[in-house]
């Protein structure tokens, strides 16, 4: 357990460039309060002693702000930052080197009892602050999930999901990844537009750069005189500015 509390320790001040001392980090940090009142309680749950493990878990909750039910399976060198509203529950599985940060929710979507009602992450998933992992399916190793984002669905390792419902917007060898972003705080990289809003914005470009060349296709008209009537549906001027306008 102490050896487990030495490297969440050192994974902090990896991670965390506001943490200035072994000892800041332990007496200061709830995320590490947290995973060690969680390995006391895991450990009574594991033996039988389900209400003491729960009552552990309540104490820690009452502490840190961070709920994790006794019954959750947490890896080496998780960090859990800031911490405050974090809930995990009872069938939740955490690889190790995950980063999870506040209002983060990894919670079940089935009531019935003896199955997999909660997400697994596995190694090295960052869950951005206030997301929302919910039902009992895997975030593959290295994915990073969106601060707010709300994720129904698998996510593929590597992958950067965004959004509600959250979608993926890139897939990667995590390798290269982790050679060119480094770690993602909050789990934000570049170019994490929703790949909705993207697809939007394309269609108004396109509409856009259409109007403008029926633009120059009138004036053409007029110049050579075939837009005589002023009431011709095809020769009236219009604002092909309107979509840029309505999107700023």
């Amino acid at each position: 357990m102490f050896a487990h509390l030495r490297e969440d320790i050192s994974s902090v001040l990896a991670r965390d460039p506001a943490a200035r001392s072994r000892l800041e980090v332990l007496t200061c940090y709830p995320g590490i309060h947290a995973l060690f009142m969680h390995r006391i309680a895991h450990g009574l749950w594991q033996r039988g002693f389900f209400w003491l493990g729960r009552c552990v878990s309540q104490a820690s909750r009452w502490w840190t702000g961070i709920e994790i039910h006794p019954g959750a399976k947490i890896g080496r060198r998780v960090f859990i930052d800031h911490g405050t509203g974090v809930v995990i529950g009872e069938t939740a599985e955490i690889g190790d080197d995950c980063t999870i940060y506040q209002g983060v929710t990894l919670g079940g979507t089935s009531l019935y009892r003896g199955v997999k009602r909660h997400p697994t992450l596995e190694r090295s998933v960052v869950v951005g602050a206030g997301a929302k992992v919910l039902g009992g399916f895997t975030v593959g190793e290295g994915a990073k999930i969106g601060s707010n984002a709300v994720v129904t669905k698998p996510i593929p390792a590597g992958a950067t999901a965004v959004g509600i419902p959250a979608r993926i917007i890139e897939t990667q060898d995590r390798e290269h990844s982790a050679d060119v972003q480094g770690f993602s705080a909050y789990g934000i990289t570049r170019d994490m537009d929703d790949p909705l809003s993207k697809a939007l914005h394309a269609l108004l470009d396109h509409a856009a750069e259409q109007d403008k060349r029926i633009d120059a296709l009138v004036t053409r008209l007029k110049e050579a005189g075939l837009c005589g009537d002023a009431d011709d549906p095809v020769c009236k001027e219009f604002d092909h500015d309107y979509l840029s306008r309505i999107v700023d």
